[in-house]
């Protein structure tokens, strides 16, 4: 692959063009890649202190008693933001939908037992067992390409 850079000041933002061939998977993944928007900034309050918080370090975001936390490494969070609104600024490959009323980190996960019917439980690198609600089960086999 050939990769050309060109600074033309008329150009009031970047511009990109792939010439090929054909499309492949290379093509299509390069694609994928550059559409994607970078993932957005979260902060959650703890001890009424506001901090921003790393995605990385998220383990899990869920809802409970009527608010949204955010548990990581250091502690749990409250959140002002809807799970909703959150698994859109949340990095996709990072994050999945496990429930209506949670999210977790894939590179937190310890282990998924399947040998539940109809569903998965899910544990968690901090020892959190957690588990996936029957309709969210085959989008989470879809994700870990099962």
């Amino acid at each position: 692959m050939q990769v050309e850079i060109k600074i033309d000041s008329t150009y009031e933002e970047p511009k990109i063009i792939i010439l090929t061939s054909k499309m492949t998977d290379e093509v299509n993944m390069l694609v994928k890649r550059i559409s994607e928007e970078v993932p957005q900034v979260l902060s959650g309050f703890r001890n009424d202190i506001l901090e921003v918080l790393e995605q990385s370090e998220i383990l899990r975001i869920y809802a409970a008693a009527g608010k949204v936390f955010a548990k990581t490494i250091d502690g749990e969070y409250t959140l002002r933001l809807r799970l909703y609104e959150l698994e859109e600024r949340l990095d996709k490959n990072l994050f999945v939908r496990i429930s209506n009323s949670e999210i977790i980190n894939l590179k937190k996960v310890r282990k998924f037992d399947l040998s539940f019917t109809g569903t998965i439980c899910v544990s968690l690198s901090d020892g959190t067992v957690t588990y996936a609600s029957r309709r969210y089960v085959n989008k989470i086999k879809q994700v870990l390409g099962i």
